[in-house]
């Protein structure tokens, strides 16, 4: 049986989209990432002071979760040629895929067990996951986690999802 487990995530059409909204209280960097070209432009040999100094300090509550040794791979992919080509497409298919995604979730939605596990984003997985899912559907809050859940608690999110994957074989 196949499943789905959405963690610290959302999708367009259903919200993500008004992080871009600066105007109220969206975050700055969605649109630099979208826009083509201006990545590259403003961020390419800043890997480190961006990602470093600003957006893994910035979306973590553990400080210590993210290492030097991960913002150096990080640094390293991004730093490749066309190293911020995945999160600019990312952005900008957040920005423009969202009537496609509503129509595919109203004709469909998803029907297999779904798992939404948040973290610093709060509830927005779930909410997300509740206007999607047409099936069983299970919420699970970290707390005390940030955005990078994997990154910072992963025996948390380990433990979290461990029941629903056991719970599916039974399902």
């Amino acid at each position: 049986m196949c499943s789905l487990t959405a963690v610290e995530m959302g999708l367009p059409g259903f919200g993500m989209e008004a992080l871009a909204d600066v105007t109220h209280g969206g975050t700055w960097y969605i649109g630099v990432l979208a826009a083509p070209g201006v990545p590259e432009m403003l961020l390419a040999g800043r890997e480190h002071e961006f990602l470093g100094g600003w957006l893994f300090p910035g979306m973590t509550a553990d400080a210590d979760a993210v290492t030097t040794v991960d913002i150096d791979e990080f640094v390293r992919t991004y730093s490749r040629p066309g190293g911020w080509r995945g999160p600019s497409g990312l952005y900008r298919s957040m920005l423009s895929e969202g009537p496609e995604i509503v129509a595919l979730a109203a004709a469909r939605g998803l029907t297999m067990p779904v798992l939404a596990v948040g973290g610093g984003g709060g509830a927005f997985t779930a909410q997300t996951m509740r206007q999607v899912t047409r099936g069983r559907l299970e919420e699970v809050q970290l707390e005390g986690v940030g955005h990078y859940v994997a990154m910072e608690t992963p025996e948390m999110l380990a433990d979290a999802i461990r029941p629903f994957v056991a719970s599916i074989s039974n399902f």
